[in-house]
Parts: C-alpha cells; structure tokens; sequence
C-alpha cells in the first residue's frame, strides 16, 4: 500500500485513473476514502487522475503524537503533493476535509487551481444550533444515524494499522480542534486563487445563510445546495454531485 514519509506521519493515499489536472479527495472526520467518496471516485477518475488521502488518524494512515490542527493537516496534505511532484492540482474536501483543503489553498493559493468546499464552514457559528449543542444530538435528524456511525467504528476498527488508537481516542483530540476552530478572516479567504464551489446539502451541518456567506468571501465562488441530503449524506447523491463537480473542473 502507498504512504507518503511525512516525518513521524505515514500518510495513506491511493491513485486512480489518469490524465488531466490532478484531483486530490480529502475525506471528512472519522471517514475513509470509501466511506466518503465511494459513490463519485469512479466516475471522477474516469476523466482524470484521482489522489485520495487519509488523514492522520483516520483509515489507514496511523495517529501520532500531535495535535491535529487545520494548518497541520493542510501542510500534510502539502507534502503529499510534493510527495507526488504534483505542482498544481483541483482539490474536494468534504468536511474536516474542506477545512484542511481550505487551509492548503490560503497558504499555497498556487498550488490549488480548483476547490471543491463541501459541508465546510470558514466562520465559528457556521453549524445549525442543534449541532452544536450535545444535548440536541439525539433527537437532531441532521447527525449521522446509527448506521453511519457504526460503519466508520467498523472502518477504523478494519483498516487502522497494528497498535493505532481506537476512534474514539482520534474523536477525543479531534473534537476541540473542530469545535474551537474559528475559521479565517476576510484578508486571508482573500488569497485564495482557486475558483470554489462551495457546496452543501439543504440538511446539512452548515447553514445555507454561511454557505452564502462563505460564497461571498471568496474572490471566485459558486454555491450549490443539495436536495434531500444530509451531511453524511451529500457525496452520496452522486446523481447530483458528479455533474456539479464535474462542471466545476471542466475549463
């Protein structure tokens, strides 16, 4: 299996596909590349070549010890890239995921030529109340279900290396990083020089007011709000994902 030596991190990836401007798929908290993406890689490495990535902590790539902040992450997914020589490439993050795309682009505007924010949030108070109130999860209809749930402890359970902390370790240090995170003032979503699709489901996390919000912070943005889907759900409507995405990277 290929990882990329990023110091104390090995970093899980896997290549598809080929031709074109290289896609990166960054997956969501407690995701794996399956669990998220399943549903559009095979259509989206038809066209192209597809990198996808695990993060630190999550599927195949270990936890270490540190902190897994926003700005970490996007340096890791930064060593990837040069891992792979890749110079420039379109990127979809999803989540946790489109955080850390986010944070790849601001740093490194030339290195992002487009993004693809999904269910990602680049203010504090971005999220509907009843995700961001513990005592409302159980009844919150937007939460993953049960199911869900259940897949990613089976995933991480399957495919985290010998001796990797169990989930709920990775949950324990990666909450506060999520949940304290601010996001970045206007100057900083300024530099972005990729053109953005920022796009969420009508009953997501993320609000439609932030999503228009986050539209409107950006020097090249689109919005797409989709139907019928939840968080966990959206890049499981592949009907209506691809064809947005996939104009998105179509010059």
């Amino acid at each position: 299996m290929p990882y990329a030596p990023l110091g104390q991190l090995q970093v899980y990836y896997e290549e598809h596909g080929d031709g074109g401007t290289p896609l990166l798929l960054v997956p969501g908290g407690h995701l794996t590349i399956d669990l998220n993406f399943a549903g559009v890689l095979p259509e989206l490495s038809s066209r192209r070549r597809v990198v996808a990535v695990e993060q630190q902590g999550h599927g195949r790539t270990a936890d270490i010890d540190r902190t897994p902040t926003i700005p970490a992450l996007a340096e890791d997914l930064l060593g990837l890239l040069d891992h792979l020589g890749l110079d420039r490439v379109d990127v979809c993050g999803f989540s946790l995921g489109a955080l850390s795309a986010m944070e790849l682009a601001i740093r490194h505007p030339e290195r992002v030529r487009r993004l693809v924010f999904a269910a990602g949030f680049v203010r504090a108070g971005g999220y509907h109340a009843d995700i961001t109130d513990p005592d409302r999860w159980a009844t919150s209809t937007r939460m993953p279900t049960n199911d869900d749930f259940a897949a990613m402890a089976r995933e991480h359970e399957r495919l985290a290396p010998p001796g990797a902390a169990g989930m709920e370790a990775v949950g324990e240090k990666l909450g506060p990083v999520v949940q304290g995170f601010t996001g970045w003032s206007d100057d900083e979503l300024a530099r972005v020089a990729a053109r953005v699709l920022v796009m969420i489901g009508d009953h997501d996390f993320v609000t439609v007011e932030h999503a228009e919000l986050t539209r409107d912070l950006l020097p090249d943005a689109t919005l797409a709000v989709v139907p019928n889907s939840t968080h966990n759900g959206l890049m499981h409507r592949a009907d209506v994902v691809l064809p947005l995405v996939e104009d998105h990277l179509t010059d």
